[in-house]
């Protein structure tokens, strides 16, 4: 049976890592950046202290982060040692010889289960569960999916590594986020999340005929989900930029 899989897990990868051009070499190996998507990061701990205010924020960051700790950990220190399967681009693996590399970029020895995909589906169901609408869901899933993805182009990992992360991370992401959300004792809803605005504003002072000084508001008003898909977006419009010009 797990030969059989293996099989299945091989072709699939041979599938779509044999599809490539110069413009997606480009792109995935910038989405697949840890440090890239660091001003998104930014803009989720600030829609997480709009939601719960600095008694609580405390609560949510360490919940998010300890998510992420759980499952980078348990894939990278305790599963990878224990199962020992080797990445498609590892030299030793003879599915090397057929494996699309980009930028010689190989790597480390052993990739089950997929520590991107258990990283990004941890903080992606944790943002999920804690806002639920369907427009940030929509994106944040896919913004984890397409990390994930990223790296069977990349040639790094069969699509089992990375649907076996993704559970783990799931899993790591929505628990940690129930436990958060006991602590605090259920300090925010998604209602209260999409209602509160990060707003922008500015100020300045204009004298009327009559000489008297008026002050005048000016600005915009984003919700905190909003502002953290408006900040990927920018991101992901950067890494279109870059793959395009090559």
């Amino acid at each position: 049976m797990i030969e059989y899989l293996n099989n299945i897990d091989t072709q699939v990868f041979l599938l779509i890592n044999g599809h490539h051009s110069p413009f997606f070499d480009i792109f995935m190996k910038l989405f697949t950046g840890r440090f890239i998507w660091i001003p998104m990061y930014a803009a989720i701990a600030l829609m997480m202290w709009r939601a719960a205010g600095w008694s609580k924020f405390i609560f949510y960051i360490l919940g998010a982060a300890l998510a992420v700790t759980i499952t980078d950990q348990l894939c990278a220190t305790w599963i990878r040692p224990a199962v020992e399967r080797l990445r498609p681009s590892n030299l030793e693996n003879t599915l090397s010889q057929f494996t699309y590399i980009v930028g010689g970029y190989h790597g480390g020895s052993y990739g089950f289960p997929s520590c991107h995909a258990a990283n990004s589906f941890a903080l992606a169901s944790f943002t999920a569960l804690l806002v639920r609408r369907h427009s940030f869901v929509m994106f944040i899933i896919g913004w984890a999916v397409l990390n994930s993805y990223s790296r069977l182009y990349l040639g790094v990992h069969y699509p089992g590594d990375l649907l076996v992360g993704a559970a783990i991370g799931t899993c790591a992401g929505a628990g940690c986020l129930t436990l958060v959300r006991r602590l605090t004792h259920g300090a925010t809803t998604p209602q209260t999340l999409a209602s509160r605005a990060y707003t922008p504003l500015y100020t300045y002072d204009i004298t009327t005929t009559e000489g008297e000084t008026l002050t005048l508001t000016r600005g915009f008003a984003i919700t905190a989900p909003a502002l953290v898909m408006t900040v990927a977006g920018a991101t992901i419009g950067y890494i279109i930029m870059r793959a395009a010009i090559g």
